[in-house]
């Protein structure tokens, strides 16, 4: 971390600002050459000209200087606000690169804030998802996280399991010694009741991580029951070519559509049914795979047309998918209407027009999405923390069972394990490692 480092902070593209950012012990020596001042204040817009290395204007921008440790990395920084537009941004750049700082790598500047202690690792990851947040739900979650709510719970829980520790600890040293019931019984409801926390944590991350990446909704249908008309509708525009024939979209496609404060992630896929075309068949297989990686099933008949046994291989799909939201949509309401089945009445079933009305459809999505992001529940926002806290989860009930049959040794060595499993959620023990790992993620400048 001896060398300054610099990025820009800004998304590519036209906008009317981009902010170049620079770390480390050299920021004030630079922000000096570029700007030609000789006294810059700590903390201070200053309105200043810009001049490359050949001492050619570049800008007039904003330049603001935040001595360490009282910046984002902890390190002095200097951030320079010059106007919108990769070229001015990207020749500030050149001429600070030139005076011998060094790109920053994908989140770097976080890493450093995180080195130097100014964020742990639940606030990093925060920052990280909040910039990508799918939802107006996803950005209140992230917010708390940033603020210490997952850490204040990694801290009150390992805060008991050192307690626990430390009582077997003592009574290893006294093994002559009965174990008191009430501290048999007391490490037995701490465990128990953190084991418990845990598992309704991990589902519930399970079930609301839509919030975070956005849902995937599926739209899946028998052949021409307009899955594709559909998809414009939501779309607004033409995303997918409508055709009668039959096995049109040979594949899935994929496209981002908002409904109310939700972004979600909707696929149209290609018509089930049996075919001998080879290509067809692929894309009905892409189909099912999309079926199982989706959060919300919108299954479409035509309700023009009379149930068949392709309609009724759709309903047997339904049938075997578990812990899917599944809407039944009857498309087509606005011609004569044909279609009947008594599976109807065994899902949630709506009646839409693509070409005319398909409000029913989106109020119920919006609806469901925001039930989903209702509660107060804590939720853990990546993977990583997934793991860890199932990790030490395991290690709790692998150390029960020692526990009451009175093998202590073991019982501290699992309950080890599981305070460093917890705690890896804030601050790893193997360091370089998993921050590499997790920070390259990041975007640059972040």
């Amino acid at each position: 971390m001896h060398h300054s480092i610099a990025a820009i902070a800004t998304a590519h593209g036209v906008s009317s600002i981009s902010i170049i950012r620079v770390s480390g012990g050299d920021a004030l020596r630079i922000a000096k050459k570029i700007s030609h001042l000789d006294k810059i204040i700590p903390r201070h817009a200053h309105l200043t000209s810009l001049y490359n290395a050949d001492n050619n204007l570049i800008d007039q921008a904003i330049m603001i200087y935040f001595v360490s440790p009282y910046s984002f990395t902890g390190e002095d920084i200097v951030e320079f606000q010059c106007h919108g537009g990769m070229i001015v941004a990207q020749e500030i750049l050149d001429t600070i690169t030139s005076y011998g700082v060094r790109l920053a790598q994908a989140g770097e500047f976080s890493k450093r804030a995180f080195l130097n202690g100014k964020i742990d690792l639940t606030k990093a990851e925060a920052i990280s998802k909040l910039i990508e947040a799918k939802s107006v739900d996803a950005a209140k979650i992230l917010a708390k996280q940033m603020k210490g709510e997952l850490k204040n719970f990694v801290d009150e829980s390992r805060e008991a399991l050192l307690r626990s520790l430390a009582y077997s600890e003592v009574m290893i040293d006294y093994a002559e010694e009965d174990i008191p019931d009430d501290i048999m019984e007391s490490i037995v409801s701490q465990l128990d009741g953190l084991t418990a926390l845990i598992s309704d944590i991990v589902e519930a991350s399970h079930r609301r991580r839509g919030l975070i990446e956005g849902f995937k909704v599926a739209i899946i249908g028998k052949p021409n029951v307009g899955k594709s008309s559909l998809l414009n509708a939501l779309l607004s525009y033409d995303r997918a070519i409508v055709s009668e024939i039959a096995g049109t979209t040979r594949d899935t496609i994929e496209e981002q559509v908002r409904i109310g404060s939700h972004i979600i992630r909707l696929v149209d896929t290609a018509g089930i049914r049996e075919s001998q075309d080879s290509i067809e068949q692929i894309g009905i297989e892409r189909t099912l795979a999309s079926v199982e990686d989706a959060d919300v099933i919108v299954a479409l008949f035509d309700s023009a047309r009379v149930c068949d046994e392709e309609d009724e291989k759709i309903f047997t799909i339904l049938d075997n998918l578990e812990d899917k939201h599944i809407i039944v949509a009857r498309n087509k309401i606005d011609l004569k209407q044909i279609f009947s089945s008594p599976r109807l009445n065994d899902f949630d079933s709506i009646e839409v027009s693509a070409k005319k009305s398909f409000s029913t459809l989106t109020q119920r999505l919006e609806t469901l999405f925001n039930s989903i992001g209702e509660g107060e529940e804590l939720m853990l926002i990546s993977a990583r923390q997934i793991e860890a806290v199932t990790k030490t989860k395991e290690a709790i009930l692998e150390a029960k069972s020692p526990l009451l049959e009175g093998e202590l040794e073991f019982f501290s060595y699992h309950l080890q394990e599981a305070v460093k499993q917890l705690s890896s959620i804030s601050k790893p023990y193997d360091n370089e490692e998993i921050l590499d790992k997790m920070f390259g993620e990041f975007c640059l400048g972040k």
